[in-house]
């Protein structure tokens, strides 16, 4: 994009419908898109194209709608509208009329089930908008078939003159191939001229409902309607029904998938790999099929996530191995770590650098210091790992005595035997042993061995006589 000077401008969105071809107990525009509500992608492309405000029109579930939106890191610039009766697309932007009066110069209108319209389009959509001085510009996309859109007609000057909707437009009308994709930039002051009036008049169309394209006719009327062209059809299909979601979850995701690669990631293969819209990557990042990233994570320059991991909010360092399978959910893991296979890090794990977690190990709510391992089979949970400590095979801190959680502390260059149960609190000093097998219930000393286990005793011709 070339500088181009600020156009002042607010957001609305609309999005008070329920979205009854969902089939759902959740309203439309909460449904995720690579782990985002819908409506969040459509607030967030309005904020990075300039919007001073964004204002939603809710209505169905507007307390769930409006929770998320109020938890959103620019609350501050989001405001709110409600549509008591959802009759129409022009009665849902009335229902906004409060902030025409302070509002910016133009008002560009948005659907919150249309999660996939990026930034550049909405920049360049909103400056050729002002550039044409018209009081009214409709973003259009060309379909063979453009189905249940409603229709742009032009004149013979390529101006529009008018957007039909399906069920009211006339054969000739539904052969067009150009269709109206739902999305506005106005003058705000010519919404507030109109608005009030057309959703005064009787309904004449064929839904008794109050069409926002209605104002076409009226500004084509003033001077002219503008249309803009999207080149990219899938910028601005919206969601009414499963398949619909699943194919703008695809298009998203392809697309995603694509600008990592850009940037220096590997995907080995990019069908299956699912990389959600708020995660972030580095260079060199290498990832295998079936690998899953959500939420918030953060990977490292050069590291390298192998087939089937799934990640959520995770902090993963500098030239990282995590090895297939592994889950990892609110953990933060340093650099030159190797985590896995199989491996389950749940929240507050911290792993420090050059850390080793083997196969079928779970760690919670603990901190493993740089050089640190557990290789094998071993539940850690609310402890601190002296660094340069080993975890034998088959270990488990204990640390619920089935009312309050306790602490385990392993020192420094620690080693802990095989199959040890650690019953916190307890305190396993720095160079300390802990023989294999053993119950340790209390403290053991720097240096020191613990051992907490009956004495072996054979006995003698035992088995033969078993069974006599």
């Amino acid at each position: 994009m070339t500088d181009r000077a600020p156009v002042d401008f607010q957001a609305l969105i609309l999005a008070a419908g329920m979205g009854t071809r969902m089939r759902s107990e959740t309203v439309k525009v909460l449904h995720e898109v690579l782990g985002k509500p819908m409506i969040g992608h459509v607030v967030d492309t309005a904020l990075a194209a300039g919007a001073q405000r964004v204002v939603s029109v809710l209505g169905h579930q507007r307390e769930r709608v409006q929770a998320w939106l109020e938890s959103h890191r620019q609350a501050d610039k989001l405001c709110y509208a409600v549509q008591h009766e959802q009759l129409g697309t022009a009665h849902a932007v009335l229902a906004a009329q409060a902030f025409f009066a302070d509002g910016p110069k133009y008002t560009v209108i948005l659907s919150g089930d249309v999660p996939n319209l990026d930034v550049d389009t909405l920049r360049s959509f909103v400056d050729e908008a002002v550039a044409s001085v018209a009081p009214l510009t409709v973003m259009t996309a060309i379909l063979d078939d453009a189905r249940h859109y409603g229709r742009i007609v032009r004149n013979d000057a390529g101006q529009v003159t008018a957007i039909v909707e399906f069920r009211d437009a006339s054969p000739a009308q539904r052969e067009l191939k150009e269709f109206n994709a739902g999305i506005y930039v106005a003058r705000t002051e010519f919404l507030a001229r109109h608005l009030p009036a057309l959703c005064a008049a009787p309904s004449t169309n064929a839904q008794k409902e109050f069409y926002l394209t209605d104002l076409v006719a009226l500004a084509a009327a003033e001077s002219h309607a503008h249309g803009y062209v999207v080149s990219e059809v899938e910028l601005v299909q919206g969601v009414n029904n499963r398949q619909d979601l699943a194919a703008r979850v695809e298009f998203a995701r392809c697309r995603l998938n694509a600008h990592w690669m850009d940037q220096g990631v590997t995907l080995i293969d990019p069908a299956r790999t699912i990389i959600e819209a708020d995660v972030a990557l580095a260079q060199d990042v290498i990832l295998y099929p079936d690998v899953h990233l959500r939420g918030q994570s953060r990977i490292g320059a050069g590291s390298v996530i192998e087939n089937g991991c799934v990640l959520l909010d995770a902090v993963v360092g500098q030239n990282v191995v995590l090895k297939a399978y592994c889950y990892i959910t609110e953990a933060q893991i340093d650099d030159d770590a190797s985590i896995g296979p199989f491996v389950h890090l749940r929240p507050e794990a911290d792993i420090g650098k050059g850390c080793k977690i083997g196969n079928f190990v779970e760690i919670k709510k603990t901190r493993m210091d740089d050089g640190s391992k557990a290789n094998h089979l071993t539940y850690l949970g609310d402890a601190h790992i002296g660094e340069g400590a080993n975890v034998g095979a088959g270990t488990i801190t204990c640390n619920y005595d089935g009312k309050n959680k306790h602490r385990t502390t392993i020192g420094k260059r620690a080693f802990i035997g095989s199959n040890t149960a650690l019953v916190a609190p307890v305190r396993i000093g720095d160079g300390a042993y802990v023989g294999a097998g053993s119950v340790i219930t209390n403290d053991v000393p720097d240096e020191a061995l613990g051992v907490a286990r009956g004495r072996q005793k054979n006995i003698e011709g035992w088995a033969s006589g078993k069974g006599k």
